[in-house]
C-alpha cells in the first residue's frame, strides 16, 4: 500500500510539473523572439492593448515583438481580445497561459487592463504617471502559468489628475474612464441649463423655470411638472442619441446651486408627498427614462435633492448620481454628523435602486496647494459604496499639478476604486518607494504625523478649507517644524538624483505655501523672513510651471505678486489702525463680533472667507469709524472680496462720508462698482481722494449689495454676499 502511495503522489507531481512546465511561456530569450501578438479582432481596444504591450516589452527586453492585425496565435504567441467566458463582467479581463501561449482577453476595455495587469502582477511594470514608470531591464521574459480573472468592483470608475491631460497612456493604465466616453455628447452632469437654455427660453417662456419666492427664476432649476418642458427635453435627448448612437447613457440633471428648486403648487405637491424634493426629479427622470427604455437616464442627487424619495422608485434605468459634498473629511462617512446624515441618504437609495453612481469628494476646492490628509479614509468609503449597490464612482481629487500628493491620490483612487478590498497601506508604502526611491519613508512619516496631527485637533477638513483653519492644529509652528525636518531629510536622501529630488520638492508646495498663508494672519513677523521664504516659493511655482492654487485657476505667481503688494509692509501710515467701529447695519451671524476688530486690524483677508473678512449676507451694510480725534483725510479706501463659488459678490456701490462730531456728516463720494463674473477669487479695493485735506473724526462707509444672486449665477433668486476686510484711511 504504502509502495503504490508513493508512486501515485510521484506521478502526481510529475503531472503537475509538465503542466506547469506545458504553462510557461517564453516571449523574449537573449533578446530575441519568435513570439508575436496577433489580434482575434480589429479593434481600438485589441489594437491599443498590443501597442501597449509590444512597447513595454520592447523598453524592457529592447525585443519589438511583431504585431499580426489577423491570423491564428501558435505556441509561444500572445492572442488579445477572443471572447470571455460569462465569469468576465464589464471591463473585466482574463489571462491565461493554457495550451503554451499568452492568451489576454475581456469585455469592454478589459483586454487593456489585462495587459496593464500583466505589466504590473508579471513583468514589474510600475506607471506612476504623466510618463514617469519604472521597470527593470533585461533579456529574458518568461511566464509561469497564468489562469486569472478579475472584474472591477465598479463599472465606472473616474478620478482626477493632471497626467490625464498629457498622457494618453494615463488613463488606460489607471483603468479610468471620462465622461465624455460614456455620456452621450459628454452630458453628464448640470445638464439643465444644457438642454433647455436660459438664454433660448428665459425671457420668453419663464414658465419653465423654478418657481420660489412668490415668482419664476429662469436661470434656476426647471418646473419639473411642465408638460412642454418634458416634450422639449424628451424631443433633445433623443436628438443627441440619434447623433450618438454608440452611447447608452445621458445626464438630465439639476443645475448647480442649492435652494433654487420649483416650488409651485404641483411640483410642492409631489415633493411635500415624497418628504424631499427628489420626489418632483424622479417622477420627471421616470418619463424620460420609460420614454427610452433601452438608454439610462443619469440624473443628480445633489444638494437639496439628496435624500431619497419616499413614495417612488427609480426605474431601472435610471443611475442615481449621488454626490457627498456636505460631507466633512477628516474620518469616514460613517464617523462623523456630517458623514452619518449623507448615509441615511446613501442607505435609502440603495434600498430603492441598485442603478447608484456615487460623486465623492477628496478635494479642497480653495487649497490645492494646501495640506489635506485624508489618505486614510479613501478606503473606508469606497468599500462604503460598494456595499451599497454603487455601480458608477467619481473620486473628485484634484490632483493637481504640484497639489497635496497629486500622484499617490490617483494611484491610491484607481487602484481602491478596481478593489476595494486591496491593502491600502502596502499600497501606499509601495508607491512612496518607488517614486521617491530613499526619500518615500520620510514622506510616509509625513503622512501619518499630519494625519494624527489632525484627528488630535479635533477640527474638520471640508472641502472649502483654508491652512489658517489648521494653524492652532495640525499645521501649528512645533508640527511644521517636525515636517520641514522630514521633508529636509527626504530632499538629502536624494539629493543626487535629480528626477527624485524634484518630485519632493514639487511634494513641498503645499507645505510651503501654508507656511506663506499663516505667516500673514499673523500680527508680529519678521519682514525680512517672509521676504526670503515668499521669494523661495516664487523660484519653486516658476520651476514647477505656475501650479493653480484653487479650482478658480488662481495662481502661484499671481499668489506671489499680490502677497507682495497685499500683505507685506507698506511705507504709508494707515489713520484707522486699531480704530473703533460702530455698525449702521450689523453683519450677518458669527461676522458681527469678528468685525470689531477685524476691519482695522493692519491684516489683509485671503482668498478665502473663512479668516479676516467681515459679511453681510442678503442685505445692504454700513459702519462708522473713528479715528478718536480729529485728522487731516485724503484717502479712503475698503477692500472687497468676489468668490461666485461662495455667492459672494462685489458690492453694486460704495459711499464715503465723513464728520468732526459724529452728528453732521458731509459727503465724500460714491463709487459705483462694475458688475463682475470671472470665476477667479478677486480682490478690489474702492477708493476716495481728496486734493485739498478734510478735517474728519468720524468716516461712514455704506455698501450698496446685490443682495440677490443674479440671473446669470447658479444662486440665482438666493441671497448674495458681499465681504469686507481693511479699512485704509490716510
Amino acid at each position: 500500500m504504502k509502495t503504490d502511495f508513493f508512486k501515485l503522489l510521484l506521478l502526481s507531481g510529475a503531472i503537475s510539473m509538465g503542466t506547469s512546465a506545458y504553462a510557461q511561456v517564453d516571449l523574449v530569450k537573449n533578446g530575441k523572439s519568435n513570439s508575436k501578438i496577433v489580434l482575434a479582432e480589429q479593434t481600438e481596444v485589441n489594437r491599443t492593448a498590443a501597442n501597449i504591450l509590444q512597447d513595454f516589452v520592447q523598453k524592457i527586453s529592447g525585443c519589438r515583438l511583431d504585431i499580426r492585425q489577423k491570423g491564428k496565435a501558435a505556441a509561444g504567441d500572445i492572442l488579445i481580445g477572443t471572447s470571455a467566458s460569462d465569469d468576465v463582467k464589464e471591463d473585466g479581463y482574463q489571462i491565461s497561459t493554457t495550451g503554451g501561449k499568452l492568451v489576454i482577453t475581456g469585455k469592454d476595455n478589459g483586454a487593456v487592463y489585462g495587459v496593464v495587469s500583466l505589466l504590473e502582477d508579471y513583468l514589474g511594470v510600475d506607471y506612476w504617471g504623466n510618463n514617469e514608470y519604472k521597470l527593470e531591464k533585461r533579456s529574458d521574459i518568461s511566464l509561469p502559468s497564468i489562469n486569472k480573472t478579475d472584474n472591477p468592483a465598479f463599472r465606472y470608475r473616474q478620478t482626477q489628475n493632471y497626467a490625464l491631460q498629457t498622457d494618453s497612456l494615463y488613463k488606460w493604465w489607471y483603468r479610468l474612464e471620462e465622461p465624455a466616453e460614456a455620456f452621450a455628447a459628454n452630458y453628464w452632469v448640470h445638464t439643465f441649463n444644457k438642454l433647455l437654455p436660459v438664454s433660448e427660453y428665459g425671457t420668453t417662456h419663464p414658465e419653465y423655470y423654478a418657481y420660489f419666492d412668490g415668482k419664476r427664476h429662469p436661470g434656476a432649476q426647471w418646473c419639473l411638472t411642465n408638460p412642454e418642458v418634458f416634450e422639449i427635453v424628451a424631443q433633445r435627448i433623443d436628438s443627441i442619441f440619434k447623433a450618438n448612437p454608440d452611447k447608452k447613457i445621458i445626464s438630465v440633471s439639476q443645475n448647480d446651486g442649492n435652494n433654487t428648486n420649483c416650488t409651485c403648487p404641483e411640483c410642492k405637491k409631489l415633493d411635500d408627498a415624497a418628504g424631499s424634493p427628489s420626489g418632483s426629479l424622479i417622477y420627471f427622470i421616470n418619463k424620460l427614462a420609460a420614454r427610452f427604455p433601452d438608454k439610462e437616464i443619469a440624473t443628480l442627487a445633489y444638494l437639496y435633492t439628496m435624500n431619497p424619495p419616499k413614495n417612488v422608485k427609480p426605474l431601472p434605468n435610471v443611475v442615481v448620481m449621488l454626490c457627498d459634498i456636505d460631507c466633512d473629511r477628516e474620518v469616514s462617512l460613517t464617523e462623523n454628523p456630517s458623514g452619518q446624515y449623507f448615509m441615511k441618504a446613501l442607505k435609502g437609495w440603495s434600498d430603492i435602486t441598485d442603478n447608484i453612481f456615487v460623486w465623492d469628494y477628496g478635494i479642497n476646492f480653495d487649497g490645492y496647494l494646501s495640506p489635506f490628509p485624508n489618505l486614510h479614509i479613501m478606503q473606508d468609503n469606497i468599500r462604503i459604496f460598494r456595499d451599497h449597490h454603487v455601480k458608477m464612482h467619481f473620486s473628485q481629487i484634484a490632483s493637481s499639478y504640484g497639489g497635496d500628493f497629486a500622484e499617490l491620490r490617483s494611484y491610491l483612487a484607481s487602484k481602491l476604486m478596481w478593489n476595494p478590498d486591496a491593502d491600502a497601506d502596502k499600497l501606499m508604502q509601495h508607491f512612496l518607494k518607488g517614486y521617491y526611491g530613499a526619500a518615500g519613508e520620510y514622506l510616509y512619516q509625513y503622512i501619518k504625523i499630519i494625519q494624527g496631527a489632525l484627528w488630535g485637533s479635533g477640527l474638520r477638513l471640508w472641502i472649502y478649507d483654508s491652512p489658517i483653519s489648521h494653524k492652532n492644529g495640525m499645521l501649528k509652528p512645533i508640527l511644521m517644524k517636525r515636517y520641514k525636518q522630514l521633508f529636509d531629510k527626504a530632499e538629502a536622501a536624494v539629493a543626487g538624483d535629480p528626477v527624485l529630488l524634484e518630485r519632493v520638492k514639487r511634494t513641498r508646495l503645499p507645505l510651503l505655501y501654508s507656511e506663506l498663508e499663516i505667516i500673514r494672519t499673523q500680527p508680529e513677523k519678521d519682514f525680512d523672513d517672509v521676504t526670503a521664504k515668499l521669494n523661495y516659493f516664487e523660484a519653486e511655482a516658476k520651476r514647477f510651471n505656475n501650479p493653480a492654487i484653487n479650482e478658480r485657476n488662481n495662481r502661484a505667481l499671481d499668489y506671489c505678486k499680490l502677497y507682495r503688494e497685499r500683505y507685506m509692509p507698506r511705507n504709508e501710515k494707515n489713520l484707522a489702525l486699531g480704530a473703533k467701529v460702530t455698525y449702521l447695519t450689523e453683519p450677518t451671524g458669527k461676522y458681527a463680533e469678528l468685525g470689531k476688530t477685524a476691519l482695522t486690524d493692519g491684516l489683509f483677508g485671503g482668498a478665502s472667507f473663512v479668516e479676516s473678512w467681515v459679511g453681510w449676507e442678503g442685505k445692504d451694510g454700513g459702519f462708522i469709524v473713528d479715528l478718536g480725534e480729529v485728522k487731516d483725510v485724503s484717502y479712503i479706501e475698503t477692500d472687497f472680496l468676489h468668490q461666485i463659488g461662495h455667492w459672494i459678490l462685489f458690492p453694486l456701490k460704495v459711499t464715503y462720508s465723513y464728520s468732526e462730531d459724529g452728528k453732521n456728516y458731509q459727503a465724500w463720494g460714491t463709487i459705483e462698482m462694475e458688475e463682475e463674473r470671472s470665476n477667479m477669487v478677486l480682490f478690489r479695493g474702492v477708493k476716495m481722494e481728496s486734493k485739498q485735506p478734510l478735517k474728519a473724526r468720524y468716516l461712514k462707509v455704506e455698501v450698496t449689495g446685490t443682495k440677490v444672486c443674479p440671473h446669470w449665477h447658479y444662486g440665482v433668486g438666493n441671497p448674495s454676499w458681499f465681504f469686507i476686510d481693511e479699512v485704509t484711511v490716510r
